[in-house]
């Protein structure tokens, strides 16, 4: 689970750097790469947006925060 975890994080992270460029700079990295609305620009947007679901799902799940997270924290 923790490897799910963090391939959502870094999508996340990907969808929220490439909306930061657009609205920014008017460049979407995305559809710079893979077309305009390409089967693979579309499947990357589908997985970012999936990755938020889970993210999302999982934090209100956790009442006391992050299971991945809070390990990561007991070994600082």
């Amino acid at each position: 689970m923790k490897i799910l975890h963090w391939i959502s994080i870094l999508l996340i992270i990907i969808g929220g750097l490439n909306w930061g460029l657009v609205g920014l700079l008017h460049l979407n990295l995305i559809t710079h790469f893979f077309g305009p609305m390409s089967l693979l620009s579309r499947l990357i947007y589908i997985l970012i947006g999936l990755a938020a679901v889970f993210t999302i799902y999982y934090a209100v799940k956790s009442k006391h925060g992050c299971k991945c997270c809070k390990k990561s924290e007991a070994a600082e």
